[in-house]
């Protein structure tokens, strides 16, 4: 199922991926506990993720642009701090390899998962409020997002 993945692909000789990796996952677990205990799952699962009304779905768009734009801003964060520590004959804290990762990671990351939801949401907001209708797709619109959202989750470390 995972092709050639093995133990040997987890960096655990190298602390910056491996303990980012483990914030990540306790963060996403301790939000997932905190939502559960005081009830708000059933209210979200049924009010938002399932929604088809069309400023829901805005909201829903926008708010992932919001944390994306703060996983970018961590990797801007990165490299600056880099080009600050790399002077002279210092090489910074970050390997060559390392910094490529993250400046390609930066890129990607702040079009395709910041700009383009935070525009597709204000417009999924907007459109059909100026246009006077219900939704512009009723079944269509909450697709994209879902699909937007669970293709960044898929590869949490991955650069790319």
């Amino acid at each position: 199922m995972f092709g050639k993945l093995t133990w040997d692909a987890i960096p655990f000789d190298e602390p910056i991926p491996l303990i980012t990796s483990l914030v990540v996952i306790l963060g996403i677990a301790g939000i997932g506990i905190w939502v559960w205990r005081k009830g708000w799952f059933p209210a979200l699962w049924h009010g938002y993720i399932t929604s088809t009304d069309h400023k829901k779905i805005g909201i829903m768009y926008i708010v992932l642009a919001l944390l994306m734009l703060v996983r970018g801003f961590a990797d801007a964060i990165m490299m600056r701090i880099q080009q600050s520590l790399a002077i002279g004959a210092s090489q910074g804290y970050l390997p060559p390899e390392h910094y490529n990762q993250i400046f390609s990671a930066h890129g990607t990351i702040m079009i395709f998962f910041v700009a383009m939801p935070f525009v597709i949401g204000f417009m999924n907001f907007v459109v059909p409020l100026q246009l006077g209708v219900r939704d512009v797709f009723p079944m269509g619109t909450p697709l994209p997002e879902i699909v937007t959202a669970f293709r960044r989750a898929e590869r949490p470390g991955d650069p790319d």
